[in-house]
């Protein structure tokens, strides 16, 4: 099976602060792959490397086999991030911002306006099409974050902190659509600090610690017979 992610020898640094030590990482096509680690310890820097949103002094990242520094464009379009903090534009209507980020990717016309009221319609959002998004709930707005990084079918999501604030109802619902994502076939990359989410979803994790890798495997093996947690707790206290 060919790779989704691949990242090579990666260093980021900010002035005297290397944030990211020579990371090598691969994730297959299809996996789903949990990236794991304390505030500060690189994953957010390590996901903007990976989608374009930071350079980086070392090292190379290709998505699908597409460098993303020589061949950004193929790479970008195969990659779709749900970030955790919400960066809607205020004065778009939901399903404008949908469509505006569409029109990113090259979409446009009937099959855009389409795709993006199947996705209003599959998240429960279709009574709000025309709302602001600053008038959506919390967990709307989590919603509206994953619908918008699907617009383009991308073959790699990326998921950070994707249930972070909400409730345990939204929760559990946006665990079953991530797996049957997954299982149509697209890679999922998911960061979360709630360590029973990457053990319920995960197929196989890396932890980062310091800006460097502590550990990586399958997510059976590396638990064992303890918990994520006492695994976790042991290896960021080395």
């Amino acid at each position: 099976m060919s790779a989704a992610i691949e990242i090579e020898g990666l260093v980021k640094r900010y002035e005297d602060l290397t944030a990211v030590d020579r990371v090598s990482l691969a994730v297959e096509e299809g996996d789903f792959f949990g990236f794991l680690g304390p505030n500060g310890a690189g994953k957010t820097t390590t996901i903007n490397a990976v989608v374009g949103l930071a350079s980086f002094q070392e090292g190379s990242i290709r998505l699908f086999g597409y460098d993303v520094v020589r061949e950004w464009r193929q790479a970008r379009a195969l990659v779709g991030l749900a970030p955790q903090e919400y960066n809607f534009d205020r004065y778009l209507s939901i399903r404008d911002i949908l469509i505006y980020q569409g029109g990113y990717y090259g979409l446009r016309g009937p099959a855009l306006r389409r795709r993006a009221d199947e996705l209003l319609e599959r998240f429960g959002l279709a009574q709000k099409a025309n709302v602001f998004y600053t008038r959506l709930s919390g967990g709307m707005k989590r919603r509206l974050t994953l619908a918008r990084a699907l617009i383009h079918q991308p073959r790699l999501l990326i998921l950070d902190e994707p249930t972070a604030g909400v409730d345990v109802e939204l929760r559990l619902e946006l665990w079953d659509f991530v797996r049957e994502l997954n299982r149509s076939g697209t890679t999922i990359f998911l960061t979360t600090h709630y360590l029973e989410e990457a053990e319920a979803l995960c197929r196989n994790i890396a932890i980062i610690e310091r800006g460097r890798i502590a550990a990586r495997e399958s997510t059976r093996d590396l638990i064992g017979n303890r918990s994520l947690q006492d695994v976790f707790l042991e290896l960021i206290k080395r």
